[in-house]
């Protein structure tokens, strides 16, 4: 991504990288009538997502978007596109939602209809590969077994073609969550008939480090 000057700042390394034609993947993302149909978005907070959360906010939907890192006890941003205190586009950024939004705990949500996530490789079977955290994992754990996401809740990402890589390339464990649509600036990819289970179940404790349970407050909560 950085020898192909696909990436923008500040780079690719150790990151989900924010990536040159991010607006044109969420445009390309905008036209699907699967978008078209969602009502309440789950979104991760990434920089190469924001142009899709801002689209969002302009199509009137609800958007919940994850704190960073879970680091909050009420660990998403609810932004409601009638009660923004920024431009779509200010108020989708980590800083604007702290506007814009509330925090709210899993237990306020609503269910979602569509989920968005990034990835830092993606694969034609839906396999996604993040930074190595297993925050978009454990967030859509944390949504699952509130029963806010469902068998039929869409998983999509947007990337740049860069990024994706061939049915197989990317190894997946049972914790991993694999991608239905990935969308890039050029292409819609539909990895629905191809990719893997979904896992079930909630949250798997005993995959998490006593470190990660103690730097999320909530998990720290549902533990005890």
């Amino acid at each position: 991504m950085t020898a192909a000057r696909a990436a923008r700042f500040p780079g690719a390394a150790g990151r989900i990288s924010n990536f040159v034609g991010a607006e044109a993947a969420a445009e390309r993302l905008r036209g699907l009538p699967e978008w078209r149909a969602a009502e309440t978005v789950k979104a991760n907070p990434d920089s190469a997502q924001l142009p899709v959360r801002q689209r969002a906010l302009e199509d009137g939907k609800t958007v919940y978007m994850a704190v960073p890192r879970l680091a909050e006890f009420d660990p998403f941003f609810l932004l409601d596109p009638d009660h923004l205190a920024d431009s779509p586009r200010k108020a989708a950024s980590i800083s604007g939602a702290s506007r814009s939004a509330r925090r709210v705990a899993v237990a306020d949500l609503s269910p979602v209809d569509l989920v968005v996530t990034g990835c830092v490789a993606v694969g034609e079977d839906g396999a996604r590969l993040g930074k190595g955290g297993g925050f978009a994992d454990l967030e859509y754990a944390l949504a699952a077994a509130a029963g806010l996401i469902g068998p039929r809740t869409l998983v999509v990402t947007t990337v740049h073609e860069l990024q994706v890589r061939p049915a197989g390339a990317i190894p997946t464990t049972a914790h991993d969550v694999p991608v239905d649509l990935v969308v890039t600036p050029e292409r819609v990819i539909d990895c629905r008939a191809a990719r893997g289970p979904r896992p079930e179940g909630g949250i798997r404790w005993s995959e998490l480090t006593e470190e990660k349970i103690a730097a999320i407050p909530l998990l720290v909560a549902l533990r005890s």
